[in-house]
């Protein structure tokens, strides 16, 4: 099994685990999983909030906003930092719609390992990639 593959099935079973965890509405996982953008990262719940993480392990990337139910309506989006709030939204899809609007186009789908080596990847991609444009200036 590839990395690739690795990685995809470690974020098919921590969706199977957000939903077999009940901390978070079945509602807000469905139209999480429903986006594309979304599916491909890793979700995990805390405290009755829905998070995305970038990689698939423990401690998680924390630069994707997150979903949690708001005191004066169903939802509050923010982040992706605890500071941050991106807005209110009635429905589960008007919260998933924030957190896709605030997205980069470019990241890819989720990395296999925790924050510090999806780090250390994105950084020698970048380092690759300037070298190829060194290379035919």
């Amino acid at each position: 099994m590839g990395g690739d593959a690795a990685a995809e099935a470690a974020v098919e079973a921590g969706w199977q685990a957000a939903r077999d965890d009940g901390r978070v509405q079945a509602e807000l996982l469905e139209a999480a999983y429903g986006e594309p953008r979304l599916r491909r990262w890793f979700p995990w719940v805390s405290m009755g909030e829905l998070h995305f993480s970038r990689c698939t392990e423990n401690p998680w990337s924390w630069d994707i906003p997150y979903v949690h139910p708001a005191c004066d309506g169903p939802y509050l989006v923010a982040g992706p930092h605890r500071d941050q709030v991106v807005g209110p939204a009635a429905t589960a899809e008007e919260a998933i719609a924030l957190v896709v609007q605030h997205l980069p186009a470019d990241w890819a789908p989720a990395f296999l390992g925790d924050r510090e080596a999806l780090a250390a990847h994105e950084a020698a991609t970048r380092r690759h990639r300037t070298s190829e444009g060194q290379e035919s200036s």
